[in-house]
């Protein structure tokens, strides 16, 4: 099992990206899906995350800007980011918590770089 993210670039100020991840592999449910991101020198912080009921919760600097949704017969997470700042620069990692016949996982994809620059 694996998530795959895509979709990161560069792009203006006040400009828009759509993030893409998705679940690769045998599972038995989504628990609950999320994007975080990591500027340089700082650590990992949450940006978004959706539970399985569809609640989602967002970082108060992302608030407005950015909306995380599902399509659960694909097994993907997106986050579509609108009015971009240079401080949103960063790499954007999924995270997804997963059933699978072992158990309940954490999963983590690979960063997707978003750069934000005039």
């Amino acid at each position: 099992v694996q998530l795959q993210a895509s979709g990161g670039g560069s792009v203006q100020p006040g400009g828009s990206l759509r993030l893409s991840c998705v679940v690769i592999g045998r599972i038995f449910s989504i628990n609950g899906m999320g994007w975080y991101r990591q500027a340089p020198g700082k650590q990992r912080e949450l940006v978004a995350t959706i539970s399985q009921s569809g609640a989602t919760n967002y970082a108060d600097s992302v608030k407005g800007r950015f909306t995380i949704s599902t399509d659960n017969a694909k097994n993907t997470v997106f986050l579509q980011m609108d009015s971009l700042k240079p401080e949103d620069t960063a790499a954007y990692y999924c995270n997804a918590r997963l059933r699978t016949g072992a158990g309940i996982f954490d999963y983590w994809g690979q960063g997707t770089l978003v750069t934000v620059s005039s």
